[in-house]
């Protein structure tokens, strides 16, 4: 098959595996998204959702947020990882939003990326769940079959993200991404697949002999 191809056939394939496309982050609208996603580095979705209601009881909006002090935010999101950091990020952006932004999150991949803790794929997150604007966060899942199914050269998680827009309709993006994820979680997976062992990669590359070594994000 030609890398087109594979793209179709993957797409087909994840469709139909999942046909909904729920939000692994619990949230209540854009800004606790955007608080999620922003706790989700180097932590579990399913961490995060253990931690974020007693967050998002105490705030739930930018003012509330803003309100409390860092020691209390880096209290409730302690079993995250990277407290002290993620907790001054999050009410610094609180602030920010308050200040310059109308309380509101903005709609806008510059404006996001301006708020502290907030890079791209955060902000990709956000406008594609949250705004419905075509956007392919890539993450460690993603990165790592994405380089299995040979989409990518997986020099860089930048590059990954370029090469699957290029490649799969625009229309596509905001589902097939979520999709990936699931896939990567429930069937090929760092450990139990190195792109000879789930049925998608078998699929894809019926001759493979060797396993697919997958450049790390």
């Amino acid at each position: 098959m030609t890398r087109a191809e594979r793209a179709a056939l993957i797409d087909r394939r994840l469709a139909e595996l999942y046909p909904e496309t729920p939000i692994p982050l619990d949230h209540r609208d854009p800004f606790t998204l955007l608080i999620a996603v922003l706790l989700s580095a180097q932590c579990t979705d399913a961490r995060v959702n253990q931690v974020t209601p007693a967050l998002f009881d105490l705030a739930d909006t930018p003012e509330a947020m803003a309100a409390l002090p860092v020691e209390v935010i880096q209290g409730i999101i302690r079993p995250c990882g990277l407290s002290p950091r993620k907790a001054a990020a999050i009410s610094g952006l609180s602030k920010i939003l308050l200040e310059k932004h109308g309380g509101k999150v903005p709609a806008d991949f510059d404006l996001l990326e301006e708020l502290p803790g907030v890079g791209h794929k955060t902000a990709s997150v956000v406008m594609a769940q949250s705004f419905g604007v075509p956007a392919f966060p890539v993450d460690t899942h993603i990165h790592r079959l994405a380089q299995r199914w040979e989409l990518t050269s997986g020099r860089s998680v930048e590059q990954t993200e370029r090469d699957l827009k290029k490649i799969f309709p625009r229309d596509h993006w905001n589902r097939l991404h979520l999709r990936i994820i699931f896939y990567g979680r429930e069937h090929c997976t760092a450990r139990g697949c190195d792109g000879t062992v789930c049925p998608l990669c078998r699929e894809l590359f019926p001759r493979r002999k060797r396993g697919k070594m997958a450049k790390k994000s």
